[in-house]
């Protein structure tokens, strides 16, 4: 997600990292990097342009503290590539919020809203996202089924909304969406409907049919938020359409789709300044779970692979149960756990979405997210499912013979389960060696008795997840892949600057 961006943004902090004060030569350099990388981007060139000048002005115009304090008050050094990144920070979240999460109500305290946007850009399944997002606030939701012209588009809706309990409105064959959309406020106000979203229709193109159409639906329903939904993967696109939506109707915000799949990210960047509308809500995934309130500090820290840690610990209390997760780390953290809860601490990581998605989020691990492999979890479980009872709780009672036997049960050879062990035997070791330990990982819900301390100096963060089944570093396939990429990355750097060198 967002590679383009943030492998410029890499590029920048790495000719910063020598310096010992930021001159106009040095951060023009890094500049170019990121003005690259933006382009590519597809941004458009007047954003770019604009925040090339703010980060330059500021970068240059701040006195740098080379020592600050942090939360506990203790003394840190900072770099001039660190304030570099810290500027960039800065006007990131600035170029793309603020952003006020609260969906708005009605006069009749309803919370409506109107899905607008072209066809194919998923507008469907976004409206099912939110009632599925509103329902997990405890609202209670009605889905409208507006869009009579897509075939199929009212039995999507429906699968749709039978899947996650929600009920859904359609009308009757040839009645006209506004009728439709009526109808169904009138039922949300009689039937205690404290939610109501509106399906709309879309077109591969934007023309004054579907305009009149979508104003008159607003007219007559009067929504409290008015969201276009659009496809990141479009890029420049994008904007241009939501600028053209915005032209003609009111806008309260947007909804950015298959925002996973875009290596560029110039909607995420541009649209908010190109329309003034901000983003709302990003999809990340098909998924009916895979909507996410958009936060501009988020992205702007995971462009700068700095990680979400703010966004993981959301995740995690999607999943996870706090009080028994407080209970099983205690354990934890005095080595006193199993294979079973090894299980179960997967299965968590794995309703919170893709693995990469999760590493993503991890400060340190971005740059390895693309080098996991999914399918090492599912080898994991069935290993551990063919395990019994007994040799899950002490894996040391795990000989040659059972071993085998391990294998044959799981469809893997010996050698993948006397891996595991050992890699569970190490986990075990360096969980209890950080009992007494805490920093990062007490932010993440069922860490809380790391509180306290910072990491041993000794310990090699990528070394923990590196234990982990399916993360980088954790076999020699992966750590060749992990090179691979790293080596890549400096001739794709070696060739930019040699053509640079050749305009000169």
């Amino acid at each position: 997600m967002l590679e383009t961006l943030t492998d410029g943004f890499k590029r920048a902090r790495e000719r910063l990292g020598g310096v010992r004060i930021l001159d106009e030569e040095n951060v023009r350099e890094a500049l170019g990097e990121v003005r690259a990388s933006l382009l590519e981007a597809d941004v458009d060139y007047s954003v770019v342009k604009d925040f090339l000048a703010r980060v330059q002005a500021k970068a240059l115009g701040e006195k740098i503290e080379t020592r600050v304090k942090d939360a506990q008050g203790q003394q840190l050094k900072t770099t001039p590539g660190q304030h570099f990144v810290a500027v960039c920070e800065e006007e990131l979240v600035a170029l793309m919020g603020p952003v006020d999460p609260e969906l708005a109500r009605d006069e009749a305290g309803v919370t409506s809203i109107m899905l607008l946007g072209l066809q194919g850009v998923g507008k469907t399944t976004v409206a099912a996202k939110l009632a599925r997002h509103l329902t997990k606030e405890g609202r209670k939701p009605l889905l409208v089924a507006a869009d009579v012209y897509r075939p199929a588009a009212v039995l999507q809706l429906q699968q749709l909304g039978a899947s996650i309990d929600v009920p859904v409105h359609a009308g009757a064959e040839g009645e006209a969406p506004t009728s439709i959309c009526s109808a169904a406020r009138e039922r949300a106000r009689t039937a205690g409907f404290d939610a109501i979203i509106y399906d709309t229709a879309g077109r591969l193109a934007i023309d004054d049919d579907l305009m009149a159409e979508l104003e008159g639906i607003a007219e007559a329903t009067k929504p409290a938020n008015a969201l276009l939904v659009c496809d990141a993967l479009m890029g420049r696109d994008a904007v241009n359409v939501a600028q053209a939506f915005s032209e003609r109707l009111h806008l309260d915000g947007l909804v950015l789709t298959k925002l996973d799949g875009d290596s560029r990210g110039g909607a995420a960047l541009a649209v908010k300044t190109v329309t003034g509308v901000p983003i709302k809500f990003i999809g990340t995934g098909e998924t009916v779970d895979r909507l996410e309130a958009f936060r501009p500090e988020g992205l702007a820290s995971r462009i700068l692979g700095m990680g979400d840690i703010v966004g993981l610990v959301k995740d995690f209390e999607e999943v996870v149960d706090t009080q028994k997760a407080e209970e099983d780390a205690e354990r934890m953290l005095k080595g006193q756990f199993g294979m079973d809860d090894l299980l179960t601490q997967l299965k968590t990581i794995q309703k919170m979405g893709p693995l990469k998605d999760v590493l993503g989020k991890l400060p340190m691990f971005g740059d390895m997210a693309d080098q996991v492999d999914e399918r090492e979890l599912t080898k994991v479980e069935s290993m551990i499912q063919s395990m019994t009872i007994d040799e899950r709780q002490k894996p040391a009672v795990i000989d040659k013979s059972r071993t085998q036997r391990i294998a044959r049960g799981s469809g893997r050879a010996a050698k993948d389960v006397t891996d595991l062990i050992t890699r569970f035997s190490q986990m075990r070791k360096m969980m209890a060696s950080l009992g007494s330990g805490g920093g990062l990982l007490s932010k993440i819900p069922g860490m809380g008795k790391l509180s306290g301390a910072g990491m041993p100096g000794d310990l090699d963060p990528a070394a923990l997840m590196g234990g982990m089944p399916g993360m980088p570093g954790g076999n020699r396939k992966m750590r060749r892949a992990q090179n691979k990429g790293q080596n890549k990355r400096k001739r794709k750097s070696a060739r930019a600057a040699r053509r640079k060198g050749r305009k000169k």
